[in-house]
């Protein structure tokens, strides 16, 4: 083992992702993306900001963001849940686009700017959130 020190700090992670994604995506591709990158700019991303996130990782149907405080952590995905509830209200059920959360917390290792995490870790914590809450 090297002789290298690794920072350590303790981080709220939110891991959010879409309800439906890939159901979405066979129904109407171009309104589905046109759709997220409208709730992005508009919503999603200044309410990070607002609550001092930080998008460590996105992929077509999610985001893993990290927060110093699990109460901003807490606070955003509440206000972004309800947030997307009014944005959404109009929209037809097949067409609407829905955020699961889940804020698992872990101590990451930092490299500089980078937050080292596990993708299979996030990835498994979410499917078994999903399935324990929507049966």
């Amino acid at each position: 083992m090297s002789g290298e020190r690794v920072e350590r700090r303790l981080a709220a992670i939110l891991a959010a992702d879409i309800v439906g994604y890939s159901r979405l995506m066979g129904r109407d591709e171009v309104g589905t993306l046109s759709r997220i990158r409208s709730h992005r700019r508009e919503f999603i991303d200044p309410k990070i900001a607002e609550h001092k996130g930080r998008i460590v990782k996105t992929t077509g149907d999610g985001l893993l963001i990290e927060f110093t405080s699990v109460i901003d952590a807490v606070r955003c995905a509440a206000e972004w849940q309800s947030g997307m509830t009014e944005r959404t209200a109009a929209d037809s059920d097949g067409a609407k686009i829905e955020f699961r959360s889940l804020l698992p917390g872990w101590r990451s290792p930092m490299f500089g700017a980078s937050t080292w995490t596990s993708p299979a870790t996030a990835a498994w914590t979410l499917s078994r959130w999903a399935t324990q809450t929507t049966g």
